[in-house]
């Protein structure tokens, strides 16, 4: 998967996260204790997908530099 596709499914993902958040904010005790496994699952994903982004961008220590001579 290209670095483009996953930086946009991490702006998707923290979208959701923030969209979590307000609403775990706003709700009532009994919609914070539901909110609160999809509040960490979406962190999750977030993470590793930030994750992904971050190792993409970094280059391979194992392959060596095609452009010095």
């Amino acid at each position: 998967m290209s670095i483009r596709l996953i930086a946009i499914e991490l702006y998707r993902a923290q979208q959701k996260l923030h969209k979590l958040q307000d609403q775990y904010e706003n709700g009532t005790p009994l919609e914070r204790e539901k909110i609160k496994y999809e509040l960490k699952a979406a962190q999750a994903e977030c993470d590793q997908l930030r994750r992904l982004v971050e190792a993409e961008k970094e280059p391979s220590p194992f392959q060596p530099d095609r452009f010095k001579y």
